[in-house]
């Protein structure tokens, strides 16, 4: 069970990841220590996964991004999410229920990038049915608004 201090560290830790220990433990007044023992639980325990810096895909060349959502087998739905999973680009996978199976969230270069990745790389996959591509035009983060 997580605690209302515990859920204060989730929440500064989320928001910048590079805080200190001293500054987090100001930040909620409380001691160090407590800092301290407080993160290494929560990361002990599975909550703090890890800490990773935030790379604009952009800036970083991944100018395509889109949503691809896939029809599968049902016998076949762990390898594929197994080969899924192994793909450059891809950088989320949701199994989901619905109109389709999975959602991929990909960042790719450019659009020839991601035609080879939806049609040699996704459709070429044993027990994948169809596959639909939702291009990304324009992205922000919750409570960022549209760019």
């Amino acid at each position: 069970m997580l605690d209302e201090t515990d859920r204060r560290i989730i929440t500064e830790l989320a928001r910048d990841g590079r805080m200190s220990m001293r500054t987090l433990a100001e930040t909620l007044h409380i001691s160090r220590a407590n800092a301290y023992a407080r993160v290494a639980r929560l990361q002990q325990d599975g909550v703090i996964r890890g800490f990773h810096a935030d790379i604009d895909p952009v800036a970083a060349g991944l100018t395509t991004a889109a949503y691809v959502t896939v029809n599968l087998q049902q016998a076949n739905w762990r390898e594929v999410l197994g080969r899924l999973r192994t793909l450059p680009g891809v950088v989320h996978i949701g199994l989901v229920g619905g109109d389709f199976d999975v959602i991929l969230l990909v960042r790719v270069a450019d659009n020839t990038e991601l035609r080879h990745l939806v049609l040699d790389e996704i459709q070429g996959m044993a027990g994948v049915v169809s596959t639909r591509t939702l291009l990304l035009f324009e992205e922000s983060a919750p409570g960022q608004g549209v760019a």
